[in-house]
């Protein structure tokens, strides 16, 4: 006990010292100096997070591999994953105070609503919990978490040194660059992903940073990770114009695909937030079904890069080694429904690890299932005898495509491909499927299937700078809740009693259940108040305004602001569970807004 002290003493005292080092560069080097070494500070954090995950997933695969070659079947496949599920959720129930936020969502909502401040927790949970989870075989990626780690070092790291909100959302942007790049050594997808999924809007000045993050992410972690745990591809062919016809089927198969996946997740994820029971008994039941259906389907075990490498190779008939397939490896139309199967049901298995408890994201998957399903069209048409198609290809080029549709980023699928296969050669089938992919799922799900959610209640970043603004205030906060209730009576006396101890010039007419009935402007009864004999004879009933538009406490800010703008009023009762809790008055918004504004401009 004693010496694991004083190494937590040595190691704090040094932290220190770092911390004060780099506080005495920040009042030595110019502002825009500062953040192009803070981004390569960001960069090293996340690409050393990259570094853990992604040695330990790669290590656990190899050993379930080992177990497989000795018991011949997919035992340990079937059972690491259920162990590391309920290892997860014992985690986050005695480590992490029973909640962790998954998914890339959190950076956008913490960049819309919370001034890019992600809890400390996040630096080290996603790796914890994601390496359960995914490292011990759960069928998900461990790219969302590494990003969210990275946007969490970039964030805290801003915060500790003082950094404007302005600062602070490039550096959080840095962190998951940096996460991308490392993972893939891909360092220009990781800035057009930082760019297309985290900022709404991009100076041309961010982009150093971007890039200096990037570039240190992807470095790093090249010279530190091994190349067979790296995701990367040499043996590609040259695009040759007469496949074009078969790219375009595939661009749109990619897009429905894309729907298919995005639609089903959000089912499977609804339906485990709708079970209410123990968080360890849903972890088991979930994660019995996923060994079952990884038992069938050994290739949903983990990421599956190791899947895509091979069939990238043209080497299809390995995917059912130690599995109950294995006696069909020589038919090609077995192995054809069986991919062809694995990619539909990857969602599922996806949606169940995550939904049950376990932790990580689904890039990886949607790079899993566009692999599959590039490979799944090249080998069909090449089996019928139509054509010869180049199956690597193929392969590269779908997962462009699923990528595109799923996560609406054709830049980042695009590059993200580019700098995998080394090189440039499938530019033109690249663009020509994600574009096509993405214009697809654009049409049938307007927001990337991570964020809609957020979306669709207002609380993520879109083009609009006003709206951003504006879905940065927090309504809730502005509502006034100090208001003098008139009770549904017979006699305005109560009434008169209010006006004289209140300066409000609105009042609400409640029931004896406090609803709403309707309102009372002070002007309407001003011609009756200084009337003894109207006051005696005038009931209620006789003055109240019907109620005719309602703020409900879950509004968007489009629809409260559209509220407004329809209505003519500056000020608006607001309903909760059909309950009366208070008014919003449009002139406390404008007035937050305007203090928005102004702390963007100056920072």
């Amino acid at each position: 006990m004693i010496k694991n002290n004083k190494i937590s003493d040595i190691f704090f005292r040094t932290f220190r010292r770092f911390e004060l080092f780099f506080m005495k560069v920040k009042t030595i080097v110019g502002p825009r100096q500062f953040i192009y070494i803070s981004s390569v500070l960001v960069g090293l954090s996340a690409a050393l997070a990259v570094i853990v995950l992604k040695t330990f997933a790669h290590s656990v695969y190899k050993f379930s591999q080992y177990l497989d070659g000795i018991l011949h079947l997919p035992y340990s496949n079937s059972t690491l994953p259920i162990i590391g599920i309920l290892l997860t959720v014992l985690v986050i129930k005695k480590v992490l105070k029973g909640s962790i936020d998954k998914g890339t969502s959190q950076i956008m909502y913490a960049v819309a609503k919370t001034r890019s401040v992600i809890p400390s927790k996040q630096m080290y949970a996603q790796i914890i919990t994601s390496s359960l989870t995914v490292g011990m075989g759960g069928s998900a990626g461990l790219e969302s978490p590494i990003t969210i780690t990275g946007a969490a070092f970039g964030s805290n790291y801003a915060l500790n040194y003082r950094l404007s909100y302005k600062d602070r959302t490039l550096l959080l942007a840095c962190g998951v660059a940096a996460g991308v790049a490392a993972a893939f050594n891909a360092p220009i997808a990781g800035v057009l992903f930082a760019i297309e999924v985290v900022l709404a809007e991009i100076s041309i000045t961010a982009f150093t940073p971007l890039i200096i993050s990037a570039a240190t992410g992807a470095i790093v972690s090249s010279i530190v990770l091994k190349e067979d745990i790296l995701f990367s591809f040499k043996q590609i062919y040259e695009f040759e114009n007469r496949n074009l016809p078969y790219y375009i089927l595939l661009g749109i198969l990619s897009g429905f695909v894309s729907i298919h996946y995005a639609r089903n997740f959000r089912r499977i994820e609804a339906f485990f937030a709708k079970r209410k029971t123990n968080s360890f008994r849903k972890a088991l039941t979930g994660s019995i079904v996923l060994g079952i259906l990884i038992f069938i389907f050994p290739t949903l075990f983990g990421e599956g890069y190791e899947s895509i490498k091979l069939l990238a190779d043209n080497q299809p008939e390995k995917l059912v080694n130690n599995s109950i397939f294995e006696v069909f490896s020589d038919k090609k139309w077995v192995l054809l429904l069986f991919i062809s199967a694995t990619l539909l049901i990857k969602v599922f298995a996806t949606g169940i690890t995550l939904g049950s408890g376990g932790n990580g994201g689904n890039f990886a998957p949607s790079l899993f299932v566009g692999s599959y399903l590039g490979f799944s069209v090249a080998y069909f048409f090449n089996y019928i005898g139509i054509t010869k198609l180049p199956i690597g290809n193929f392969t590269l080029v779908g997962m462009a495509g699923v990528l595109s549709g799923l996560f609406h980023a054709p830049l980042t699928a695009i590059f993200l491909i580019a700098e995998i296969t080394g090189g440039y050669g499938l530019m033109v089938p690249l663009m020509l499927v994600s574009s096509i992919s993405y214009a697809i799922s654009k049409r049938f799900e307007p927001y990337s299937f991570d964020i809609k959610h957020l979306a669709d209640r207002g609380e993520v970043f879109t083009d609009d700078k006003d709206k951003n603004i504006l879905q940065s205030i927090d309504f809730k906060r502005l509502i006034d809740t100090k208001f003098s209730p008139v009770k549904d009576s017979k006699t305005l006396d109560e009434l008169i009693e209010k006006i004289k101890n209140s300066d409000d010039v609105l009042f609400p007419v409640l029931n004896d259940k406090n609803d709403l009935i309707g309102l009372i402007h002070l002007d309407d009864v001003r011609p009756i108040i200084f009337s003894a004999f109207k006051i005696k004879y005038t009931s209620i009933h006789e003055v109240v305004q019907p109620i005719k538009t309602v703020i409900q406490f879950n509004d968007t800010v489009d629809v409260i602001m559209d509220k407004f703008e329809t209505s003519q009023q500056s000020i608006l009762p607001v309903i909760q569970d059909k309950q009366f809790i208070g008014f919003l008055h449009k002139s406390d918004i404008l007035e937050k807004y305007r203090d928005r504004l102004k702390e963007i401009i100056i920072e």
